[in-house]
């Protein structure tokens, strides 16, 4: 790839364009792509997600198969450009990505697709300098495997945060529940402030909240966040949640085994879907199959979460492996079985124990595991009590709290 770029820059003038149309899932592909744009001396100059791919082809129909290319236009680097410097190239990257992921988000792009959507923007920044070194490491430069990391993750909080915070579209903007400009309040018709953000009716937070880092969120819980939104309970394909597991910084063999979070399964019904399809094609469609960047998808393989039920650990919620923290998702399923159980006590001096009523994170991981739960459903019901448990308990405890300054009010004022 770097020999054909290479080429391509002999061949154009200063002022000319290069354009790129890039589709694959696996990481390695893209650490491909982009260092041989980088040492081919080319910069991206823009980029956009287009719908390039039939939705209704065979192997898109049980896959996780892109349904967007990735355009790149690229110009040559100048060749008096300076080295950069990971944090101010970081800032850069943060700022180009946060509107641009607006804008595939209100546009509907979803799942892979909005995972590497986002790393065209991102190489705005980076492409400008031949090498980007790190500040705080002499000597030291920020890795191509690095920059991809660093734009997963920023993908990754911008999702989540929408996720844990309400997904403000292009609609809600339209109606006027996104105070970033001071527009009103649709439930109370009141004007909101600057930068919030309507969640739900009469509740905002921070637009920074809704769409930026996602702060103590630990990996598992990102990770089991990401695939419910997209994939519910239901069976997803195995290269999706691996690229959603390596955005979380996270391997799926920790999902399955450390955490047990996640189980694999390979149904017949899918080996026998792939044999038909193969039997029933020429030697150019197979031979031009084995191109295709979801070739490796069509091993039948999927992952499923594993519900609440099924997490049955007798360390879930209280211990995790290898000394590590214990996850925010293992501390919710932990108190699900404690409350099935029918003992308020225990699942009180859980709560208490753990500092949880008073921890917003939590609360707010708990509201959205009820909207993404079936209504009527048995999870749904266990997360509604328990949420309101707190909200009951929390209330009765500042109201406690209050009575001895009304008492020594009511005091000083016979006195």
């Amino acid at each position: 790839m770097f020999r054909a770029f290479q080429a391509c820059s002999a061949a154009l003038s200063q002022d000319g364009k290069l354009v790129i149309a890039f589709a694959h899932k696996h990481p390695d592909a893209w650490e491909t792509l982009v260092s041989a744009i980088i040492r081919a001396g080319f910069v991206v100059d823009g980029s956009w997600p287009i719908q390039t791919e039939m939705g209704n082809r065979m192997r898109a129909l049980s896959a996780a198969a892109l349904a967007s290319s990735v355009w790149l236009v690229c110009k040559k680097r100048p060749l008096d450009a300076r080295p950069g410097w990971d944090n101010q190239v970081l800032d850069e990257m943060r700022r180009n990505i946060r509107e641009k992921l607006r804008e595939f988000w209100d546009a509907g792009i979803r799942g892979p697709d909005f995972v590497w959507a986002a790393t065209g923007p991102a190489l705005e920044a980076y492409s400008k300098h031949p090498v980007v070194k790190k500040a705080n490491d002499p000597g030291q430069v920020m890795t191509v495997s690095e920059f991809l990391t660093h734009v997963r993750r920023m993908v990754v909080d911008f999702v989540v945060g929408r996720v844990m915070y309400g997904e403000y579209d292009a609609e809600t903007r339209r109606r006027g529940e996104v105070g970033t400009r001071g527009w009103g309040d649709a439930e109370t018709g009141e004007r909101g402030d600057a930068g919030t953000v309507t969640v739900s009716p009469g509740h905002r937070v921070a637009a920074s909240q809704a769409e930026s880092p996602i702060g103590d969120l630990d990996e598992p819980t990102a990770y089991y966040l990401l695939h419910r939104h997209d994939f519910g309970m239901d069976e997803a394909p195995a290269g999706a949640c691996i690229l959603y597991a390596i955005s979380c910084g996270i391997s799926d063999k920790e999902l399955a085994g450390t955490w047990d979070l996640i189980g694999f399964t390979k149904g017949k019904a899918a080996e026998d879907e792939e044999d038909a399809e193969m039997g029933g094609r020429g030697d150019a469609e197979m031979a031009d199959e084995e191109a295709d960047p979801d070739a490796e998808e069509d091993s039948g393989s999927k992952v499923k979460l594993k519900t609440w039920a099924q997490r049955k650990g007798s360390s879930l919620g209280y211990e995790a492996p290898s000394g590590k923290p214990v996850p925010l998702i293992d501390r919710v399923h932990c108190l699900m079985h404690l409350w099935k159980a029918g003992d308020l006590h225990k699942v009180d001096d859980y709560l208490d124990g753990n500092g949880l009523r008073r921890q917003e994170l939590f609360k707010r991981l708990l509201q959205s595991l009820i909207e993404l739960s079936p209504h009527g459903s048995e999870e749904r019901s266990l997360l509604e009590s328990i949420s309101n448990h707190i909200g009951a308990k929390g209330a009765a405890t500042e109201k406690a709290a209050e009575l001895p300054l009304v008492a020594e009010e009511n005091d000083a004022a016979t006195r």
